[in-house]
């Protein structure tokens, strides 16, 4: 599908149909074309409206704003992709007067489009080619063609990486092993110049003293791998960001086994590390100013006669001894090792993304992400950047009262707390015992177990994965980027 700004008259653009939004209920404005048949279906621009006849389907929003933009975008396209329109014209809408509106268009369309269907013995192919945008902008300002067309690129680059994590994060267990991760980050490398990859084996770890890390791994057929995947911009960078995911391949929980139901869907415990992985892809084709690493750490969590035990003390790669209560709470064991390692390269900014518990699907719901760490203004800000990508976010705040919750009596820390509240929180002050003193201020842990798989439908987004966390970071870098200038 093709997604084409034209300096043209929305009139004077052949199309198969034209799609036309009514914002606020406002069913007057200068696009409208059937005012004549509202009356007579009794459409008061609060709903949508499929004119088969005009060749014209009506949008309603609330309000124009660049999360409004994606969902409208996205309804043009899931409306008419089983009809025979191959062409689709559109007027602009622009949000706030800025061109990341067009960035906002085309993320609808290409997420909206998105199908995972590799395993359907007959998938249906929607025949919709070419979006054309017209430069007839709903307010009568004239939009900047150049900055347009910049913005559109970056859409379609943004709104692929997530893309390209859904399709990591759907495939099944059985094909997506840590191996076949490894293999798609050296795919990714050598595909871009920009980019490079090195996997590292359970020889290293072992010499690393990643302990945490191979201890959730030993029931497993197949072998943990830690993958380290750098970008590095054309001039010098000012900035070294650094993302940790988390990618277990499979969780069955382990010897804390999880019921039955619980343990359906556990392929996309690997939704940070994909994350991670899309970023770096996005970050090396958007050529964004800074040096930019993934760290993921990808393995199973299985049962078996070698299988790690509650009641067992770990000794991590950091020195900091762990007993274990929940062996289905191993997703932190691992980013306890591979966050330790990850700031031996001197980041200015730390972002781990995990989904890492539960409590957070509880706590905000099945669509938004918890975001936590020390530094109250950091998180502050980045959701403040970060919210223009549609990504919902609310932010957690430590305390030191379920600080001594994670206390053990055998050991430095225990990987559960000893109150069944505050699941979320207390998972991120674990993590937070990993973060060197000279990076809590820079650091920020996103867990992303709500959204980042749902079985239905939700917006843009289909059943499955949404590849969570993408967006908000590459908006996050965009905007550290705009400020560079």
């Amino acid at each position: 599908m093709k997604i084409e700004l034209l300096d043209a008259n929305i009139n004077k653009i052949k199309a198969d149909f034209e799609a036309i939004l009514i914002v606020g209920k406002k069913i007057d404005h200068k696009f409208v074309k059937d005012s004549d048949k509202f009356k007579e279906l009794n459409y008061d621009g609060g709903s949508n409206l499929l004119l088969l006849e005009s060749k014209r389907l009506y949008i309603g929003v609330k309000e124009l704003g660049y999360d409004q933009i994606r969902l409208a975008m996205s309804q043009i396209y899931n409306t008419l992709k089983n009809y025979n329109v191959k062409t689709i014209k559109i007027s602009s809408y622009v949000y706030k007067c800025t061109t990341k509106t067009y960035q906002a268009v085309v993320e609808g369309f290409v997420l909206g489009s998105y199908e995972f269907n590799k395993y359907k013995s007959e998938a249906k192919k929607s025949k919709i080619e070419k979006i054309f945008i017209s430069t007839d902008e709903y307010s009568g300002k004239k939009v900047k063609i150049e900055k347009a067309k910049l913005a559109l690129k970056s859409g379609k680059i943004i709104a692929k990486a997530t893309n390209f994590a859904k399709d990591g994060v759907n495939e099944i267990p059985e094909i997506y092993t840590p191996l076949k991760m490894a293999k798609e980050a050296l795919k990714l490398a050598k595909k871009h110049s920009n980019i490079e990859c090195k996997v590292y084996d359970k020889k290293f770890l072992k010499k690393e003293r990643m302990n945490a890390f191979l201890m959730v791994n030993r029931a497993s057929v197949h072998d943990p791998y830690m993958i380290h995947l750098k970008y590095t911009p054309k001039n010098k960078s000012k900035k070294r960001v650094v993302f940790v995911g988390k990618g277990l391949t499979y969780d069955s929980g382990g010897l804390s086994l999880k019921p039955a139901s619980s343990m359906l869907t556990m392929k996309c415990d690997k939704s940070g590390a994909l994350a991670a992985m899309a970023i770096i892809k996005a970050a090396a084709e958007l050529k964004l100013p800074f040096e930019i690493h993934a760290v993921l750490g990808a393995t199973e969590n299985m049962i078996g006669g070698d299988a790690y035990k509650p009641d067992d003390v770990i000794i991590t790669r950091s020195g900091i001894s762990v007993e274990v209560r929940n062996t289905d709470a191993e997703g932190r064991l691992v980013l306890a090792d591979c966050l330790d390692w990850a700031q031996e390269l001197k980041p200015d900014i730390l972002i781990d993304m995990a989904t890492l518990t539960g409590a957070c699907v509880v706590g905000l719901g099945e669509f938004t992400i918890g975001l936590l760490g020390r530094n109250e203004e950091f998180k502050a800000e980045y959701k403040r950047v970060a919210s223009d990508s549609g990504e919902l976010m609310n932010s957690l705040e430590f305390n030191d009262h379920l600080r001594e919750c994670i206390k053990s009596k055998i050991a430095d820390i225990s990987n559960t707390a000893t109150t069944r509240y505050g699941g979320t929180t207390t998972a991120g002050l674990f993590l937070e015992q990993f973060i060197k003193e000279e990076n809590r201020d820079n650091w920020i842990h996103m867990d992303i177990a709500g959204p980042a798989y749902i079985e239905r439908a939700w917006g843009y987004n289909q059943y499955g994965a949404s590849g969570a966390g993408v967006r908000a970071n590459l908006y996050y870098l965009q905007s550290l980027a705009r400020e560079e200038k």
